[in-house]
């Protein structure tokens, strides 16, 4: 009996001690100096600057900047050069005679030309004002003649009549589109932080695991230590001993496996975040509580100013009128006035060919009007009109599904904050109910069986705890990404917050 009491002072003084610093220490920890430890802040920081996904989200952002620097540019002036230098030629050309025969005749010349023209896009009708000038060079080799034409200056006004407006549309949807996308980066990122903290927590529990296992299987051997001695003075039966040595079999396989599980969610963590190259990891427990109250209204309030869905619902909405707009534009009469008023001169030297220029005019409206097209122009109509009913109907089951989506995010992060509490506290006590159970076993006032339930409920509170932490911190990233606001810091989540990266 003394050499048991001795013993039952030992586990009392070290196992006991391993299974509270289980409870309140970072599981995983190494205090080697290739070991990198990471707080969960610290995770989402580095995959939102070294992931794949946020260099993705990057390139997206830079695509969507340069289509609205493009789009922003049909509303700017435009100058451009154009010409032929040289327009050298030297050939035979069938030439067709009075009497019907074919001649072919030689040419060799060079017709070079240079034109220098300015347009500007008027956005409320949807025309274009224009100007030009231009210089014209015709050599004949054969006949040794040059002659010079050129139109000083010319100014023109093209302006489609009755027909859909490109213009006046785009400027309306082309600055939700790229509102949109800014917002959808800012969603990239924070979604980008929602399956960080996915992964870290993955890694947690598998260290979590790998950690009890290991104490689990150390508090079987002693435990089978202690159980030795009493079969020896004949306090158990050898069904007893069978038993604890079957235990001792399955908390080393529980090792083997979590160590491979733990592996596996370390390259998984590992590849997401870009720390391919860092040595072992160890994961800080993350804190329980957080300093912030969320009410549904005002996550709402925010996911619909914030959000980049709220503003593709106002987009798509455009869209749809749109397309409306330009089935109706093509039905009918479809119209195109022209008219430019310039000068134009021919010569022999460069120098006349400025001088006494010639006037110029042009007016004309050119048009199609369909006689018979089996009412296709009215079924493109219709068409469109159904298909913006029908998107109106989807933007707003779309809505009440992101309404639903947010109160139910509020309600979950709420009941979350309540489950951390309440694991806490039961993780507390089945720690103590376990130790308490070690030391009658010891004293021989409990059975194997008791013993074992005893364990089990102290690794699976371990465990729900790991589990209310990872869906609390989940849950509070998940309203981060659906209202794009920080409730913890009170103030929205800003597209310069990431430029940075």
């Amino acid at each position: 009996m003394k050499r048991i009491l001795i013993i039952l002072l030992w586990v009392s003084a070290g196992v006991s001690a391993q299974e509270k610093t289980l409870t309140f220490t970072s599981p995983g920890v190494n205090s080697a100096r290739d070991t990198l430890l990471l707080s969960l802040p610290q995770v989402v920081t580095m995959a939102r600057a070294g992931s794949i996904a946020s260099k993705q989200a990057s390139t997206v952002r830079k695509t969507k900047y340069w289509e609205w620097r493009t789009y922003r540019s049909n509303y700017q002036p435009q100058l451009a050069l154009t010409g032929t230098l040289p327009g050298f030629m030297k050939t035979t050309t069938p030439v067709t005679q009075p009497n019907g025969t074919v001649k072919f005749e030689p040419i060799h010349n060079n017709n070079s030309t240079l034109n220098l023209a300015f347009s500007q896009s008027i956005t409320a009708t949807g025309g274009r004002i224009y100007g030009a000038t231009e210089l014209q060079r015709f050599d004949d080799f054969d006949r040794n003649t040059t002659l010079y034409n050129a139109i000083p200056y010319t100014i023109g006004f093209s302006q489609p009549l009755f027909q859909f407006n490109q213009l006046k549309w785009d400027k309306r949807i082309e600055p939700l589109r790229y509102q949109e996308s800014r917002q959808q980066y800012i969603a990239d990122m924070e979604l980008i932080a929602v399956k960080a903290s996915g992964y870290f927590f993955d890694l947690l529990l598998a260290q979590v695991n790998h950690q009890i296992a290991e104490a689990n299987l150390r508090n079987t051997r002693q435990i089978q230590r202690i159980a030795d001695e009493k079969f020896a003075l004949g306090k158990i039966s050898r069904n007893e001993i069978l038993q604890l040595q079957l235990e001792s079999l399955k908390a080393e396989k529980s090792v083997g496996s979590a160590k491979r599980d733990m592996e596996i969610a370390s390259m998984n963590l590992r590849a997401y975040t870009g720390l391919q190259n860092a040595g072992k990891i160890a994961l800080e427990l993350p804190p329980a509580v957080i300093d912030m109250t969320v009410q549904a209204e005002r996550v709402l309030e925010e996911a619909f100013a914030n959000n980049a869905e709220s503003i593709g619902y106002m987009r798509r909405i455009q869209e749809a009128r749109r397309d409306v707009a330009k089935a109706r534009g093509e039905t009918g009469l479809n119209a195109t006035l022209n008219a430019n008023l310039g000068y134009t001169n021919t010569a022999p030297d460069v120098s006349k060919v400025y001088r006494n220029p010639q006037n110029q005019q042009l007016v004309e409206i050119g048009f199609s009007i369909p006689i018979l097209d089996w009412g296709r122009s009215r079924s493109r109509t219709k068409t469109a009109e159904a298909n913006l009913e029908f998107s109106q109907y989807e933007v707003e089951q779309d809505k009440q599904n992101f309404m639903q989506a947010v109160t139910t995010q509020v309600t979950l992060f709420d009941m979350m904050k309540g489950q951390v509490t309440l694991s806490a506290h039961a993780d507390s006590i089945a720690s103590e109910k376990y130790d308490i159970a070690q030391n009658r076993y010891v004293l021989g006032d409990l059975s194997i069986t008791d013993l074992s339930i005893a364990f089990s409920e102290k690794d699976q509170a371990k465990r729900d705890f790991v589990l209310a932490l990872r869906g609390f911190w989940g849950a509070y990233y998940e309203l981060r990404y659906l209202s794009l606001y920080d409730f913890e810091q009170n103030k929205k989540i800003t597209y310069d917050t990431f430029t940075e990266h």
